[in-house]
This record gives structure tokens, C-alpha cells and sequence, in this order.
């Protein structure tokens, strides 16, 4: 008898709990939308997304639910449309019973910056894009190439993972320079010589090559022997030597070059004189001989 007085009081609270709900659920269905509050779970002192850009997305976008009844609002689309900005990872919208929408967003979190050509971008590990900016910047790998849906980006994302894990080559490189896919480059932070992997495997292996090559070749050879070390192939090392860069030779056309003197005028450091020089100082030259002439020549006496 007491185990079912029991059970009917918990029929009755259960039913009680479930009119509730269904109550709370009618009216929070019939209240109208009267406030917007968005969230930024991920933000810190790098956020580029604030609480005021994703309400001009909505707005931007024709999504106005203030004013709206609850029950009218869809909440998945508003999720959906702002999962398209390339700024943001998620989106989570949730009606409360106030009256107010929730929107809790994640700003998208770049894991490498790509150049190609003239544009650039940054990458999530979900390969999702984002315009490069002025107004924002972060310190992750920079690679330079062109990436399509074949060949992504986050192709790359294992190798950057061991790199940045290992102290020493992550303080080693620089950037990522991808010709092909057999053919990925190392630039590293002094100059000298690239390093080219090759693909984006097995790298654990190619990187202790490297690391044997620099305590064990290139401080007897020079560090600017070599202007291209290769780590592609299995079980060896090719290193190519250095080229020396080939002066430019200037093209000289010989009617613009000076007659060399003889070494009567170096010696007295006068230019010599030309042709012409010489023929309009000959007659100079006799009208002075006439007057040393006419100066030695004894004076005539008069005879009375």
C-alpha cells in the first residue's frame, strides 16, 4: 500500500513537471524576441570577431528576429548562415524563455598563412579560408604555393605539427615553399641553401638526415657551399653545390672611348693636342718666330 501511494505521487509530480514544461514551452514560444547577446567563446588578445560583427553579418545578411515571436524564429538558420563567414569555426543559437537570443560563436582559429601570387590567406585545420588582413595578424607558418581541393593545404598540416613540436626546427625554418607535390621546400632562417623534402611524408626520417648533415658535413664544407640540400630520397643526402654568380659584362661602344695618351704627356700631365689643334696653332707659332726676329735684328743707323 505504501510502495503505491509512493508511485502515484511520483505519477502526479511527473505530470505536474511535464505541464509545466509544455507551459513554459507555450509562452516562451509566444514571447516576443527581445534581445540579441552574442558570445565569443575563443576571443582573446588576438580576436578579430566581436559581438557587434556578427550582428551585422545577421543584419547584412536580412536576419532581423527582434520584435519576433519565439516561436517563429529559426534557429538553425540562423546557425547556418553564420558558419558560411570565413571568420568564424561554429555557431550555436539558443531561445531562452526571456525573450532573449543566445549566439554563442568560435572565431576561426588559423593554423598557417598561404601566399599565392597576390593574394593571401590564412587556413583552420579544417582547411576553411580567411583573407588576410591589415587590421589582423597571427604568428603561425607561412607557406608559399597554390592549393586546390585536390591538393589542400591542410596536406601540409603533419609536417607543420612535427616541425612546431620539435624546438630545434621550429626554430630552424622559416617558411614552406610548395613547387609541387613531390617537391616541398625548406627555407630556413639564415641564408645559404634551401632544403628540399620532397613530399609530405616520412619525414621523421628526412629530418634526422638533415639534422646528421649539419653536425656532420656542412661545418667541415661551409655553410654556404651548397645551395639546395635534398632529403627526398631514402637513405641519402644530395647536396648541390653553390654556382657563383657571373659579373655582367657592359656592352661598350669603342667610338666613346678616350684616345690614351703617350707617355711624353703622362709624364708632363698635359693632354695631347689634336690635329686640328696643331694646324691653328702653326700660324701662331711663325708670327712669334717673326717677332724674336725683328726683336734680334740690329736697329738701322741714319746717315746725316
Amino acid at each position: 500500500m505504501k510502495r503505491l501511494i509512493q508511485n502515484s505521487i511520483l505519477l502526479i509530480l511527473a505530470i505536474a513537471l511535464t505541464a509545466g514544461i509544455l507551459w513554459a514551452r507555450g509562452k516562451s514560444q509566444g514571447e516576443l524576441c527581445s534581445a540579441i547577446e552574442v558570445e565569443v567563446i575563443n576571443a582573446d588578445s588576438t580576436s578579430f570577431v566581436t559581438p557587434q560583427g556578427v550582428l551585422s553579418d545577421l543584419k547584412g545578411q536580412g536576419i532581423e528576429v527582434i520584435g519576433q515571436h519565439m516561436g517563429e524564429i529559426d534557429a538553425s538558420s540562423i546557425e547556418e548562415a553564420l558558419r558560411k563567414s570565413p571568420y568564424l569555426e561554429n555557431a550555436d543559437c539558443v531561445k531562452c524563455q526571456d525573450g532573449r537570443l543566445l549566439i554563442r560563436v568560435s572565431q576561426l582559429v588559423p593554423v598557417m598563412r598561404v601566399f599565392d601570387g597576390d593574394a593571401s590567406y590564412y587556413v583552420n585545420r579544417a582547411g576553411k579560408r580567411m583573407g588576410a588582413s591589415s587590421f589582423y595578424h597571427c604568428d603561425v607558418p607561412v607557406v608559399q604555393g597554390h592549393f586546390t581541393r585536390k591538393y589542400p593545404a591542410t596536406r601540409l598540416l603533419p609536417l607543420i605539427d612535427f616541425i612546431e613540436k620539435d624546438s630545434l626546427l621550429h626554430s630552424l625554418v622559416t617558411m614552406f615553399q610548395v613547387n609541387d607535390t613531390n617537391n616541398i621546400i625548406i627555407v630556413p632562417n639564415f641564408s645559404g641553401h634551401v632544403v628540399n623534402i620532397g613530399n609530405a611524408t616520412g619525414f621523421e626520417n628526412k629530418f634526422a638526415k638533415l639534422k646528421l648533415f649539419y653536425g656532420e658535413v656542412l661545418p667541415k664544407k661551409g655553410w654556404n657551399t651548397y645551395d639546395t640540400i635534398s632529403v627526398k630520397w631514402d637513405h641519402q643526402v644530395v647536396a648541390t653545390k653553390r654556382v657563383k654568380a657571373v659579373q655582367k659584362i657592359l656592352d661598350v661602344d669603342p667610338a666613346d672611348d678616350e684616345q690614351a695618351p703617350d707617355f711624353q704627356t703622362m709624364a708632363l700631365g698635359a693632354a695631347p693636342a689634336t690635329q686640328q689643334e696643331k694646324k691653328k696653332e702653326e700660324p701662331k707659332q711663325e708670327e712669334a718666330k717673326k717677332e724674336e726676329t725683328k726683336k734680334d735684328k740690329p736697329a738701322a743707323k741714319s746717315t746725316n
